[in-house]
């Protein structure tokens, strides 16, 4: 099950309390305070973890309390602080306060962590009191309290490709073809609920991922469809292909559509650099061309057929040197190389 959304609470550990104590030594008179400080509560961190791919683990349990610190105590000796308690989601993860939609931090590389959520300081304890006119304090801290925060995680798959269109446009039949994934594929809208991801394995070693989602309608980005709960999937990829049957009533029509729908969500995915695949080209007679196209702003336009695996090798090759080069800053020249009809 796929799971790209989910809001907990945690609560940080509380810290110890300082101790009250006197130094009761034989031969030492008038010892002193001795009163130990508590120990810090335990913090509570999120870490990225590359084996995870989902925030599923989450939808079972949603209160996380770390340890306390315990108290100090006597001799001076300071209480032993509580443990941090670790929580492991996929890279790609945004973890906001869900009270207040700040952004907390997110988690892209495999090992990098975040705190939530602080543990509590420990009490200082009855030493530290102590003054020229008063040698037997009795006074001391009680330890503080633990950050507790209503966190909401949200997951934007790491894709070096995304792949954008309207409900059976042949996404996910691209995606069976050319990797190892197997996304249902059937003749009604919608067949895709949830994103896929599938890695396009080339020669020499070369290597590039591929995220499908489900298909966008006009007014996605306003929440209608499927659309709007995943168009931030394809938020951090490098390169975007926007997928049109070449059967489709106006392929411009569709063209411009999904466009502005990128848009509206997302002045950043508008500026992202796109190719364009029009697909399902084993639908058109033998002697008929590729419909006419206008998309000046494409690095280029590719007829392809997933099914009679025609025109695929090239557009992988395209796919992963343009997902090279945005990784690298540059935009895709669509005069130096870049193929099209």
């Amino acid at each position: 099950m796929f799971i790209d959304r989910a809001v907990i609470d945690v609560i940080a550990g509380t810290g110890g309390s300082g101790s009250e104590a006197m130094r009761r030594e034989k031969g030492v008179p008038r010892g002193g305070p001795a009163g130990g400080d508590g120990g810090k509560g335990g913090d509570i961190l999120l870490e990225a973890d590359a084996q995870l791919a989902t925030l599923l683990d989450f939808s079972y349990r949603r209160i996380y309390t770390a340890e306390r610190g315990m108290h100090g105590a006597g001799k001076s000796m300071t209480g032993r602080s509580g443990d941090d308690l670790v929580l492991k989601v996929p890279p790609g993860t945004v973890a906001y306060d869900a009270d207040s939609d700040e952004r907390l931090g997110e988690l892209v590389e495999p090992g990098q962590s975040i705190v939530v959520a602080l543990g509590g300081r420990g009490g200082r304890g009855n030493t530290h009191f102590k003054t020229a006119t008063q040698q037997a304090p009795r006074r001391w801290e009680p330890g503080g309290e633990g950050e507790q925060r209503r966190v909401r995680l949200e997951l934007k798959l790491i894709a070096d490709v995304g792949l954008v269109g309207e409900p059976n446009a042949g996404k996910s039949t691209f995606l069976a073809a050319v990797t190892a994934a197997r996304p249902k594929v059937a003749d009604y809208p919608f067949t895709t609920l949830s994103p896929n991801l599938g890695v396009v394995q080339l020669s020499d070693f070369r290597t590039f991922v591929v995220a499908d989602i489900p298909g966008i309608i006009e007014g996605a980005h306003e929440g209608k469809g499927l659309g709007h709960q995943f168009l931030r999937h394809i938020e951090r990829t490098r390169t975007l292909a926007l997928v049109i049957p070449v059967d489709a009533a106006d392929v411009q029509v569709e063209y411009e559509a999904l466009r502005s729908e990128l848009e509206a969500y997302s002045s950043e995915l508008s500026v992202t650099p796109h190719c364009v695949m029009l697909t399902k080209t084993d639908l058109l007679p033998p002697d008929e061309s590729l419909p006419e196209l206008d998309a000046p702003d494409a690095w280029g336009v590719f007829g392809i057929s997933s099914v009679a695996q025609k025109g695929l090798d090239e557009l992988l090759q395209q796919l992963w040197r343009a997902s090279r080069e945005a990784g690298a800053g540059e935009t895709p020249d669509p005069d130096e190389g870049w193929w099209s009809p």
